[in-house]
């Protein structure tokens, strides 16, 4: 199943003074009306303390509108990265933390409620005593599991059982709605298997990366040693140069972003003759799909006939090491201090450059958050969701969904009969504002206030046979992929649907007691964006029903193409470290949404005006105040180790390139600010890129 999220960056501020710059659109004179009087009272939406007034709007307005602000915020020591969007997660936290800290000291709880689970689970985790006086033991029943294989066939058996609880394996399958089908449910089978970050990390000749490689050895060495593992250095070394060979045979992320190559529809026998010394019936019997299925689907049909010679060539007990050690890290968090220490010396200090961990409470939720999202979720927006926010963002919904209408039919480059199916799949879109219509089941989930492990475990095979349990069943379309006091949202083309929870209806994005320009700026690009996806290069491959078609003309995909190709090559050119750049093909599904979420908020804009002039607030006219709105939910900032991993893994652009990106290309934005010929913001009509 194909989602895509959008990351959104980060920032809390207020309100100052105002930028001496000539703009292009001047604000509107002075009245004393009682409309001009009741609009100055109107509250902006932008926070200005942050103004770089060394910086011309139209040479950065990423750091004219962040400039301050970017020059002065330290990345808490705890994080990779942080910004506005950081900022929401921040109060998402607290507010979740807060709920569950009342539950976890309450001792009138109905034993088995959801609100039980939420205390002992959360007990669980902050019991570090216990955690320390177990050790490694939680753990021992799985390696002795390992342990108890003496041949290689009866390895798919155990891939399937440790997928159960969540562990990186060569082989993964998963239920999701059939791409070509969205009516009915399919078994997927996919690439995985590395404790890296992306297959760059094992093959790129770059400094760094090597750098990476030599400090994962040494931490697979000293993860083992703490373990009781003999000859740990040659285990280690032995694990790396088999997940080396894993990382050889994968796909790209960017032939991953492709939904027509990953869709292979093979019948059970013809999966035998992909992978023939691979006991699939006993994988799929172990799995819990045994005889529920008479067909799957394989994302990436070469790494799965590759894997033979990788199986072939690896000793038996270099693969049962392998499975020991990623047990091991999968599980490494929720261990003893020791076990804690060194995973995030390596996985958070190394990879992402993060010094100190998170105190254990922001763990201890994080945990709930995974194990008990929306049996949390019903409690937060219980607290903190208005239904005249939910009311309010469905109008905001409407009026992006009237733009993206007219737009389409406007559009110089699609032809009628392509339209017309455009159209089509735009009316089916669902929107979902808020919250789900009916909270998940955690009746078969057992939690014990004292095996944080066992919690862990239990609630991720909870989650697994949930999804096993679709199989043969009709699509639940009322479903949600994420939790209300998630700070995200994202679109789901198998059932065309986009997707806004609670968490992320809050300034910056949204300001319920704010003009509309920079709610439009904000939240309704986040709309717009995701209403994109269904039209981005991806996305632009399923119908209205969610079912990969081809609905276009050979002329419309050309010219689709064509537009599509000048992103990657804008893109492309972005460099957020000496020595990185962007990859705009990987990034290229994100960037339509960001360009063409954000023309269709300016046009939703125009239409809540209704024919009236906006009003000027803190001296910036309606169409200025959109851009701003929409540059200052993109405040943010990364280290370096974490901007090296997100170029390879991350199909969204960094912060700054978010925030200026889409603004070279909107003629809407050189009329609101004045850019012209010579100005850094200025790219020549002839080469701006509008799609959507």
């Amino acid at each position: 199943m194909r989602r895509s999220f959008i990351s959104l960056a980060v920032t809390a501020l207020c309100s100052t003074g105002i930028a001496n710059f000539a703009f292009a659109e001047s604000p509107a004179p002075a009245s004393t009306s009682a409309s001009a009087k009741a609009a100055s009272k109107t509250v902006s939406g932008l926070d200005l303390q942050w103004l770089d007034k060394n910086v011309r709007p139209q040479d950065d307005f990423f750091q004219f509108m962040s400039g301050k602000w970017l020059a002065t915020t330290e990345i808490p020591a705890d994080r990779a990265r942080f910004g506005a969007f950081d900022q929401l997660r921040d109060l998402s936290e607290q507010r979740s933390h807060a709920i569950i800290k009342t539950l976890a000291t309450s001792t009138k709880l109905t034993p088995g409620s959801n609100q039980q689970k939420i205390a002992d689970l959360y007990n669980s985790f902050m019991d570090e005593a216990r955690a320390e006086a177990l050790d490694i033991s939680p753990l021992q029943a799985d390696f002795a599991r390992i342990d108890a294989v003496t041949k290689k066939s009866e390895l798919p058996a155990l891939m399937a059982q440790l997928a159960k609880l969540g562990v990186s394996l060569p082989v993964q399958s998963g239920v999701g709605q059939d791409a070509k089908d969205s009516s009915r449910y399919a078994v997927y089978v996919s690439q995985g298997g590395l404790g890296l970050p992306d297959r760059d990390y094992y093959l790129k000749d770059d400094a760094k990366l090597k750098g990476y490689r030599d400090a994962y050895l040494k931490h697979i060495e000293a993860m083992l040693t703490m373990s009781g593992q003999k000859d740990a250095d040659k285990t280690a070394a032995a694990i790396l140069a088999l997940e080396t060979e894993l990382a050889k045979i994968q796909w790209s992320k960017v032939e991953n972003r492709n939904p027509v190559k990953t869709y292979n529809k093979l019948e059970l026998a013809k999966l035998n003759e992909l992978l023939p010394d691979f006991d699939w019936s006993a994988y799929f019997a172990a799995a819990g799909t045994g005889g529920k299925m008479d067909y799957v689907v394989v994302r990436q049909p070469s790494f799965v006939s590759g894997l033979a010679k990788v199986m072939e060539a690896t000793p038996i007990d270099a693969w049962k090491a392998y499975f020991k050690w990623q047990v091991l890290s999968a599980y490494a968090p929720y261990l003893s201090k020791r076990f804690v220490d060194q995973d995030f010396a390596f996985s958070s200090v190394t990879l992402r450059g993060i010094p100190t961990n998170q105190a254990r409470w922001k763990r201890g939720v994080a945990r709930v958050e995974e194990g008990l999202s929306e049996a949390l979720g019903q409690l937060y927006v219980e607290k903190h969701f208005p239904a005249e926010n939910k009311a309010r963002m469905q109008a905001l919904v409407n009026n992006l969904m009237l733009a993206y209408k007219q737009s389409i039919e406007t559009l110089s480059w699609m032809s009628a009969d392509t339209k017309k199916e455009a159209l089509a799949k735009l009316s089916k879109f669902t929107p979902k504002i808020g919250y789900p219509d009916k909270w998940r089941d955690y009746s078969k989930l057992v939690i014990a206030k004292d095996d944080l492990v066992g919690n862990i475990m239990r609630g991720r095979e909870v989650a697994n046979q949930r999804q096993l349990n679709k199989l043969g069943k009709p699509v639940d379309r009322s479903e949600w992929g994420m939790s209300p006091q998630t700070v995200n949202a994202y679109y789901n083309s198998r059932q065309n649907e986009i997707v806004f929870p609670a968490a992320i209806l809050q300034p910056p994005f949204f300001n319920a007691l704010a003009d509309d320009a920079v709610n439009y700026g904000g939240i309704g690009a986040v709309i717009g964006h995701e209403i994109s996806h269904g039209f981005d290069d991806s996305g632009s491959q399923s119908d209205g029903d969610g079912n990969l078609r081809d609905w276009w003309t050979a002329d419309d995909k050309a010219n689709f193409g064509k537009l599509a190709g000048a992103l990657v090559a804008q893109y492309n050119a972005y460099s957020p470290l000496p020595g990185y750049q962007l990859n705009g093909a990987l990034t290229l599904g994100e960037n339509i949404a960001d360009n063409s979420g954000l023309a269709i908020a300016y046009k939703a804009y125009q239409i809540s005006l209704g024919g009236k002039p906006a009003p000027v607030l803190d001296g910036y006219t309606g169409n200025q105040r959109l851009f701003m709105g929409w540059a200052q939910v993109w405040r943010g900032k990364a280290r370096d180790a974490e901007a090296i991993r997100l170029i390879a893994t991350d199909p969204h652009s960094p912060s700054a390139f978010r925030g200026n990106g889409p603004l070279t290309n909107l003629p809407e934005f050189y009329s609101a600010f004045g850019v012209k010929a010579g100005d850094k913001m200025f790219v020549a009509p002839e080469k701006r890129t509008t799609i959507w």
